[in-house]
């Protein structure tokens, strides 16, 4: 039984073989973000571009700011530059950038030279921006009026203007000083029930929260979630306002940040996979993390290869090690998960090891003593042995302390070094916790072998 997503991409191919657009754009109209984001992953490359050189330029842009950047920019990628160009003209500048930053610079720049000329100085001033700051998360499109003027000439500009006006969905004005410095902000009913000969001076909000335009997403969040603000001005060092950072694309920057941070964590190098992606792409950005995993798991696994004597006098230890292995990696990607938060709103610093380690200490005495005791004594009433317990309640507690400590303090020395945390913690914890789990079991084992021989 087809579902109501699927009829909808139905009836969406069965428009794209008419002539006419306008029931297709009437229907487009209709689609919310999760049916505009489902069609597009389901339509070719061909039928995709057809669908948005059919469409309005302000409809196609409407319909590409619903999807994933890298696929909106895959799209862009394919489709001749004069049609990219339309749609993005009719795009926020913060969006116009987003695509355009994952393009090839060439690509990007044939694109750059057929749109409107101030859309693309926009674009080329905030592309130079680290996109996970205010300067590359801000949008260029605001109002912004000097505090000399009166209320009647504002008045009249946004009637004169009003089309033009229509799409910046205004919230606020924001008011320069006659030298260009930032002034204040002036509410939309402030204006109104002003009078028309009053200066905006005398009426503006003049101590307003700014924000540098360096200043990084993870702050960002935090101030909007201190500030029930629609949005905050960024400034420049020489108190010149550049744009306006939107609460709701911040928001949308940090949960694809923290999408992002999942799929490194899970192995996707880069940390952006969609299934619409070519193949091959698809098979290196997996394999560059798999080969690398496959070395570590054998360099653990040599260690149960060292020991192959002890194990196959004590066959009940085989049943234990990958119970020891699996228990503390969860110890130690709980240090890890709590250690990457930490890093991420600013709670901890790179430099603060040897701090977080000490913390990790007393969790791991108190989880790695437990575990310990809880496998432990399943061993003892299992083969009735409390040597057996003992090697491998000892081992779990011991692997426990030591999956904790790293889990704990390598997010953040590979932080300081400069390497990406969550896509270099995870293998380096499981290679070692898994050497460390078998070390211990087997070489405990070892030192007991006259009272484990008979298991």
């Amino acid at each position: 039984m087809e579902t109501a997503t699927e009829t909808t991409l139905k009836k969406l191919e069965r428009l794209l073989q008419l002539e006419t657009s306008e029931e297709l754009i009437s229907f487009i109209d209709g689609l919310n973000s999760h049916e505009i984001v489902y069609i597009m992953s389901h339509l070719n490359r061909e039928d995709q571009t057809q669908l948005l050189t059919r469409l309005t330029p302000e409809n196609a842009a409407s319909l590409m700011e619903e999807l994933p950047e890298q696929q909106a920019a895959e799209i862009v990628e394919d489709m001749r530059a004069a049609d990219a160009a339309a749609i993005l003209n009719e795009m926020p500048s913060d969006e116009q950038t987003d695509i355009l930053w994952e393009l090839e610079s060439e690509e990007a720049e044939a694109i750059l030279s057929l749109m409107d000329p101030e859309e693309a100085a926009d674009v080329r001033r905030l592309i130079d921006f680290d996109p996970d700051t205010a300067g590359g998360l801000m949008v260029t499109e605001f109002l912004s009026f000097r505090e000399n003027q009166s209320v009647r000439q504002i008045v009249a500009d946004l009637k004169r203007q009003k089309e033009a006006y229509a799409r910046l969905h205004i919230k606020y004005i924001y008011i320069n000083k006659a030298n260009g410095e930032f002034a204040g902000v002036l509410q939309i009913q402030d204006l109104l029930l002003a009078d028309p000969e009053t200066r905006l001076s005398e009426i503006i909000i003049p101590d307003v929260i700014t924000v540098p335009i360096d200043f990084h997403l993870e702050r960002l969040v935090d101030f909007f979630h201190t500030h029930d603000f629609y949005g905050v001005p960024v400034i420049d060092q020489e108190e010149k306002m550049l744009g306006v950072v939107l609460r709701k694309d911040v928001l949308e920057a940090w949960a694809d940040q923290t999408s992002f941070d999942h799929l490194e964590s899970q192995g996707i190098v880069g940390g952006e996979e969609l299934r619409t992606m070519p193949l091959f792409a698809r098979a290196k950005n997996r394999l560059s993390w798999l080969s690398i995993n496959i070395i570590l798991n054998l360099i653990a696994a040599s260690v149960i290869a060292f020991h192959q004597d002890t194990l196959s006098s004590v066959i009940a230890l085989a049943v234990f090690l990958p119970i020891i292995s699996d228990m503390s990696g969860c110890s130690g990607n709980q240090a890890v998960a709590v250690s990457m938060r930490e890093l991420s709103i600013g709670a901890v610093k790179s430099g603060e090891a040897f701090r977080v380690w000490m913390q990790e200490i007393g969790i791991g005495l108190v989880n790695g003593l437990s575990l310990g005791f809880l496998i432990g004594l399943a061993a003892f009433l299992w083969k009735g042995s409390m040597m057996l317990g003992l090697v491998v309640g000892g081992a779990l507690a011991i692997n426990t302390i030591v999956a904790v400590s790293l889990g704990g303090t390598v997010p953040l020395l590979l932080k300081h070094r400069g390497v990406d945390p969550a896509l270099a913690s995870g293998p380096i914890l499981t290679t070692i916790t898994d050497m460390a789990g078998f070390f211990l079991a087997l070489t405990f084992a070892s030192l007991s072998m006259a009272h484990l021989a008979h298991l």
